[in-house]
C-alpha cells in the first residue's frame, strides 16, 4: 500500500470535522457547481511529513487543504537537497492542474503543517472540468496564481536577504493558522528557504528579541502581526494582492 492510500484510508470521521468551505476554492463555487465535486470529496487527515507525491509519481490525488493545513511544494536536486517553491493552504490545491492523461510530477510535496484536506482523483476532477465550465474556470484561475507565487519566490529568494526571506513564510503560515502558533520547526524552516539551521536559528532570535514573534519547541507564535510585515519584503502582499484579482469572491 501506497502513502497516499494510508492517508486517504485515515479518513477524518466526527461531527468536528471541516465543511468543503473550509477550502477557498470549494468555498468560491456556486452550489450547483460544488454539488459537481461534494459526491467524490473524502476528507483526510495530513500528517506533518506525509509525502503526497514524489518526483516523477503519477498525481492520482487532489489535496484541498483546510484551516492550518500547509503542504510544501518542493524541487529537489540530484544530491538530496530540498528547496521550497511553492507552499499551499486553504486557498489553493496540490495538484488538479494538469491534463488528462499520465501526470508525472516534477516536484515533492510534503505536509509542513498537518490537518485536514479534501481529497478526490485528478481523473475524477479532469472528468468534472470537461462538463462543469465553472469549475474548469476555477482551476485554471488558481494555476495562474499559483504560477504566480513560485514566480514571486524564484525573484525572492535571489534578490532578498533570509529575514525577509523568513518573515515572508511565516506571514503566509499566520495567514493560514490564525491565533493558532505555527507547528514549526527551526531545522525545517531552514530546509524550506536553503539555508543553514545556524542562519536561521539568528533570525529567530532576533524577532523574538523584537517582540515580533514567540519560539517554542516545535512551535512558533506571531505576537506582533504589523511588525512581521514590516519586517518582510513585498513579495508575499504582492502575491496575495494577485490572488484578489484573479480568483473569484466566495460564493453566496
Amino acid at each position: 500500500m501506497t502513502a497516499i492510500a494510508r492517508i486517504v484510508r485515515s479518513a477524518v470521521e466526527g461531527a468536528a470535522a471541516p465543511s468543503p468551505i473550509a477550502n477557498r476554492l470549494l468555498a468560491a463555487l456556486r452550489p450547483d457547481a460544488l454539488a459537481e465535486l461534494s459526491p467524490h470529496l473524502v476528507l483526510v487527515d495530513l500528517p506533518q511529513d506525509a509525502v503526497l507525491f514524489d518526483v516523477g509519481d503519477d498525481v492520482e490525488h487532489t489535496y484541498l487543504p483546510c484551516g492550518p493545513t500547509q503542504v510544501s511544494l518542493l524541487v529537489v536536486t540530484s544530491d538530496g537537497q530540498e528547496i521550497e517553491a511553492a507552499s499551499i493552504g486553504f486557498e489553493g490545491a496540490v495538484g488538479g492542474m494538469v491534463s488528462a492523461g499520465f501526470k508525472p510530477a516534477y516536484g515533492r510535496a510534503v505536509v509542513r503543517v498537518a490537518g485536514h484536506a479534501f481529497c478526490l482523483p485528478t481523473s475524477r476532477l479532469e472528468e468534472i472540468k470537461t462538463r462543469s465550465p465553472v469549475v474548469a474556470d476555477l482551476f485554471d484561475r488558481y494555476a495562474d496564481v499559483f504560477v504566480a507565487q513560485m514566480m514571486q519566490v524564484v525573484a525572492c529568494n535571489a534578490l532578498h536577504p533570509i529575514e525577509q526571506r523568513a518573515c515572508r513564510w511565516l506571514l503566509f503560515a499566520h495567514d493560514r493558522s490564525g491565533d493558532v502558533p505555527i507547528r514549526l520547526t527551526q531545522e525545517t524552516l531552514a530546509q524550506l528557504l536553503g539555508v543553514q539551521r545556524t542562519t536561521i536559528s539568528a533570525v529567530a532570535r532576533g524577532l523574538q528579541d523584537a517582540g515580533i514573534i514567540h519560539i517554542g519547541r516545535g512551535r512558533v507564535e506571531v505576537l506582533d502581526r504589523p511588525a512581521l510585515e514590516k519586517r518582510a519584503c513585498e513579495c508575499h502582499g504582492a502575491v496575495e494582492a494577485h490572488f484578489r484579482k484573479i480568483l473569484p469572491k466566495i460564493a453566496d
